[in-house]
């Protein structure tokens, strides 16, 4: 992955009252399949507000924007879009560029 056209993306989500763990189990379940089986995709991440248990975000690079328009367009990932509407309040995607990095 170079830098250059390297891409993030990045979700946050609420999810229903009394939905937050199967949302969890949803999207790990979507991102392991996204891992083995689109190009272009390589690490994700969920994370958990601590302060409000109902709020996720989830972000992972990809090599980039094309592989991430192909992973929207596929039917598996219409599936899974489809699932969390049922599970989640709202949700708000993002594509995401570098501009700066501290090590």
């Amino acid at each position: 992955m170079t830098d250059e056209k390297a891409v993030w993306t990045l979700g946050r989500w609420h999810a229903k009252p009394g939905c937050a763990d199967t949302f969890q189990q949803t999207w790990q379940a979507f991102a392991t399949w996204t891992a083995r089986n689109q190009p272009g995709a390589s690490q994700a991440y969920l994370l958990r507000d601590d302060a409000e248990p109902d709020l996720f975000f989830s972000f992972g690079p990809w090599d980039d924007a094309d592989d991430v328009a192909k992973w929207r367009s596929t039917p598996e990932f219409g599936a899974f879009a489809a699932r969390v509407r049922e599970l989640c309040d709202s949700f708000e995607p993002h594509s995401l560029t570098k501009v700066g990095e501290v090590s």
